[in-house]
């Protein structure tokens, strides 16, 4: 099933793995976004998902904002609150989703599409290459309060949390899987990364945990972000689009 040309989302086994298609930096725009939003909508109306992987082609995993994108309109400001409030949405969706979910971190994810990958219960990273890096204070990006308490919840070192946040520090799978960010640092290629990540989430799948459960204990562990993002998704029927 392709989503828009931007995403894809195919099953294995009990699995469903969207992945962000194409050799470009992925960056998040609302189409992207929206994509992404359709495509994680439909895992969550399909019988019987048992986990969600999420993946993407080519050297990126996702290089944050589309400023380029913001940038092009009449009105910068609001295009990058669009983008904000897109990426609000989907990251309360994949906190209500009532199934397990692992970021495939494929290659780098800086910005926001670092705080994609931190939105997921597990990520499993590429070792060879591919850094986790809060671009935001090289790039003169302010991070607003859902994007601050994901850091705040998933980064649970307050040093690591300091060096990426506030020194920029570009992060290998090693070093994020030592501080506790990152669950596996796989050798080899694109391919690798993500059959280990669908192997994680197969494990996941097999332990047949009640749906309304899933999505209630994940809540509930991280309360004050999901309170900073319900309103914006998360348990919608579909996917809402940012109004440009």
């Amino acid at each position: 099933m392709a989503t828009g040309n931007l995403c894809t989302v195919e099953k294995r086994g009990r699995v469903h793995l969207i992945t962000l298609t194409g050799a470009g930096e992925h960056r998040l725009n609302p189409a992207l976004l929206s994509a992404i939003r359709s495509a994680v909508a439909a895992v969550r109306a399909s019988p019987g998902a048992g986990a969600l992987v999420v993946a993407a082609e080519g050297k990126f995993f996702c290089n944050g904002y589309d400023l380029a994108w913001a940038r092009a309109g009449a009105a910068p400001p609001d295009r990058v609150s669009a983008m904000r409030c897109a990426l609000r949405g989907l990251v309360a969706d994949l906190l209500a989703l009532p199934v397990p979910t692992v970021a495939a971190v494929t290659g780098h994810a800086a910005g926001a599409g670092c705080g994609l990958a931190l939105a997921h219960d597990a990520i499993v990273m590429r070792a060879s290459r591919g850094f986790l890096y809060m671009s935001e204070v090289d790039a003169g990006i302010k991070i607003v309060d859902f994007f601050g308490e994901l850091l705040r919840q998933k980064v649970p070192d307050a040093v690591a949390r300091r060096d990426l946040v506030m020194k920029g520090k570009k992060m290998t799978a090693a070093e994020a899987v030592q501080r506790g960010i990152v669950d596996a640092a796989v050798d080899g290629g694109v391919d690798d990364v993500v059959a280990a990540a669908v192997a994680v989430a197969e494990g996941l799948a097999a332990r047949g945990w009640d749906e309304e459960v899933v999505a209630q204990i994940r809540k509930s562990t991280w309360p004050a972000l999901w309170s900073k993002v319900k309103d914006y998704g998360g348990e919608a029927p579909a996917p809402a689009r940012p109004r440009l």
